[in-house]
Formats: structure tokens, sequence, C-alpha cells
């Protein structure tokens, strides 16, 4: 993508009302704009990162055995008021009625309406295990929406929904899930690190939430100082026994602050770490809570109904956004890993329309589009410190600089982004590099 070609309203000045560093950065980088209070539009750039999120998200889902579907925004009153909810979940959902005087609401979560699904399609124990989920958009009407995405109004979210004929077999469904978000977050180079959880609202007896480390996390968090050194397995074979995998990642020590008891704590106080956190993922099983109130039940092996045992498990897609954004920048803009980055590679011409300049910057452009690199081509006439200055806001991982006195050298700089390295190479390399497949690394004359 051309820079001349794009959307990219970014801000020089801090804004007045943003609090923490992801609502101040994403401001500044043109990734949202406000609509009203915690309701966003997201521009371009915050679009594809929000988008890049979301499909690392499906991907892991359907590895993990997850069906996706599509739920409606807007539900029906009916089914939330079989399950008890209606009149129970507060002033955060937003009540309408339709033309026809029928109560609706903008759903803040879909445990009623998948239930309403799948007790009107499944009938006996043969057709289950089954695990469906949807990334969609909810609405809470949050007392003081603040923070940006944080904690806004409206927000997307995935959602995931697991049906079993048994406490034991939906423990499965619970472990299944439980890995599949440490891969996820790992893909996006996170330290997720699973805490046992309260359920509130949504009920159940077994709970972890996904807490990423943040200084400017809502939560305070106390972990064992190896947790530091904890590594997935790559390939995880979810047909298998994961219980080892999920000791793993529980038996070390880990609590948020309103679990963690200072008296009671069974580890020394010199292994103890204590940090922020943010929130990212939630995963529940709250058994036939939904299931029994709404009559979804299967025929079981000796022909009498059983009621679905459910398991529910969210992770909060552009919360993430803001999430890795607090996990990952500096005083200069955000640091994006390279899986969620807007773009993967910056092409920072300094001289427009300098012909030996133009001509290699746009041989680089198409080498790199030709090798599946996603690319910003900043043509644009600004100064040469505001180009700088904006893919480092925007947070572009690699930048190749080039311009009329490197050139009369045959130079080219390259900066990493994470590392804030800069090094000096010649065209010959830069083409090379950025004709290169796969994930880029610093030449190895570098």
């Amino acid at each position: 993508m051309k820079l001349s070609n794009y959307f990219l309203p970014v801000l020089k000045e801090n804004p007045k009302d943003a609090q923490i560093a992801s609502h101040r950065l994403m401001l500044r980088a043109g990734m949202i704009q406000q609509s009203s209070a915690g309701i966003y539009s997201w521009l371009p750039l915050g679009l594809k990162v929000l988008s890049k999120i979301e499909q690392i998200v499906r991907e892991e889902q359907d590895k993990a055995g997850a069906l996706e579907i599509k739920m409606p925004t807007i539900q029906p009153a009916e089914i939330w008021q079989e399950s008890g909810r209606y009149d129970d979940y507060g002033l955060e959902m937003l009540r309408v009625k339709d033309r026809h005087d029928r109560d609706m609401l903008y759903g803040p979560t879909n445990e009623e309406q998948v239930t309403d699904i799948c007790r009107t399609h499944i009938r006996s124990y043969r057709s289950l295990p089954l695990n469906l989920y949807h990334i969609q958009w909810k609405f809470r009407d949050e007392v003081r929406p603040r923070f940006g995405v944080m904690r806004g109004r409206e927000f997307l979210m995935k959602d995931a929904y697991s049906f079993d004929n048994s406490a034991e077999a939906a423990r499965v469904a619970y472990n299944k899930m439980f890995v599949c978000y440490l891969k996820t977050f790992a893909r996006m180079e996170l330290t997720a690190i699973p805490m046992e959880a309260d359920t509130g609202p949504i009920g159940g007896d077994m709970s972890h939430e996904f807490i990423i480390l943040a200084d400017t996390g809502e939560s305070g968090v106390y972990f064992h100082k190896d947790w530091m050194n904890k590594n997935l397995v790559a390939d995880i074979d979810y047909d298998a026994d994961l219980e080892p995998v999920i000791k793993k990642f529980t038996e070390l020590y880990a609590r948020t602050d309103e679990k963690h008891e200072p008296d009671n704590c069974p580890i020394d106080v010199s292994e103890l770490i204590q940090k922020r956190g943010i929130e990212v993922g939630h995963i529940f099983y709250f058994g036939t809570k939904y299931s029994h109130a709404m009559g979804a039940s299967v025929s079981g092996a000796d022909g009498k109904p059983v009621d679905l045992h459910m398991g529910s498990y969210g992770i909060g897609v552009s919360r993430l956004v803001g999430g890795i954004i607090e996990a990952s920048h500096d005083e200069k803009g955000i640091i994006w890993p390279e899986s969620v980055a807007p773009f993967t590679v910056a092409i920072v011409n300094l001289k427009p329309g300098h012909g030996t300049a133009d001509a290699l910057s746009k041989k680089l452009y198409d080498a790199a589009i030709m090798n599946g690199h996603d690319c910003l081509y900043d043509d644009s006439s600004e100064s040469a410190g505001a180009k700088l200055a904006t893919m480092d806001l925007i947070g572009i991982p690699w930048q190749l600089v080039l311009g009329p006195r490197g050139l009369e050298k045959n130079i080219v700089e390259l900066k990493h982004r994470k590392s804030g390295k800069t090094i000096e190479i010649t065209a010959e390399l830069a083409y090379s590099f950025i004709s290169s497949k796969g994930s880029l690394t610093l030449p190895e004359t570098a």
C-alpha cells in the first residue's frame, strides 16, 4: 500500500482525554475515532490489526475443533427470560423494543442464543461433543466507559460454547479451550498467565482468566517467578489427554489480587512476582445452568433425557488490540508483534521525485508484495523526521529507509522496531532481505 493512497490521520499531540498508553497511541496513530462514549469507528490501520487478531483467534479455534457460526447482535428477550437473566443482568444490558412492541436486546453475550440453537437441533448424545463459536460485536452499557477500547461499550468478542452429556466430557472440552487459548496468545507474542477466577453472572464452578502483563493493567497479579520460563509445545494433539499440559500451566502459583491471600500463600515471598495485568480471555464451565432452565437436553445412551453440560469461552478481540499496545510500546509509539502488525515492513523514501530513490523504492516495494509481505510504501512529501516518527508511532516492525545521500554510497538503512537496532546495508542486500519468503530476519552480515 502506498501511503499517498492510504487514509492515515495521525496526530502529533497527545489527546487530552486519553488516560492510558493504548488509548493515546491508537488515537495518535489514526487507528480509531470515537463516535460516542465507549463506541469507536475503526479506521483502516486499526481495522487491519483487528482483522489479523481475529484471524489468529479463528485459526486456533478451528484447530481445536470448534465450528464457526454467526449469531445476531439483536436477540429476543424471551430466551433471556427463560434463563432468568433478563431481569437479573442489570443496566449494562441495552433493552429495546421493535416496531411490534416486542422486547429485544443488544446482545452482551450469547449463552441463551446458542442454547436455543442446540435444543432445536441436537436430540441425541451421539451428536456430541459439540463446540460452536462466533466472532461478533457485543454491547454492554458500562457506567463509565474509559481507557479507549480497553473498557468500551461496543466491542468485538469471540465466544465459544461447548455442549456435552456429562461433567467428565465437559472437562475434556474445557481442557481443549484452555490449551487453545495458550496457543492463541503465544502467536501474538503474549505471555498470558491462566489464573483461577470467579464466574460472575455467567455462573458455574470452574473458571480461568488469562492475564497478560502490563504496567497499566486493571488487576494486581501474583505468580511464581518460574512462570516466565513456561513454553507451550507448538503442535498439540487435541485428541490426546491434555491433563499433563494443563498441569504444567497450573501447578505454579498464579492468582489475581482478588484470589491472592498473602498470609496463606504457599510459596516464599522470594519466589513471588507482583505485577499488574490485563484480562484478555476467560473460560467457564457452568454445567447445566442454562440447559436445565431452557429445556436443552438429549437422549442418553440409556434412552433417558440428559441436560446438556455447557462451557463458555471468551476472548476480547478488540480488547486485545489495546492490551498488546499496553504490553508493548515505548516513548516513540507502538511496538507490534509481527503476527498482528498492520504492515510487516515499511519502505521510507526520504526524497520522492529523486530518480534513484524512486526506482529503488519501487523495486523494493514490488519485491515485498511479490513475496507476500504486507508492505507500506511512504511516498509522501512529509519531512524525513516526520516520516520516521510516523513509522515508529504506528509500530511497523521492519523499516527500510533510503534517500539520495545514502544511495550515493549504495546504502540503505534497515531498522528493527522492537530491538531499536538500525544497520546500514547495501541496496542489493536490502532487495535480498525483502525478497525472502516467510518471516523477515536481520541479514547474516548484520
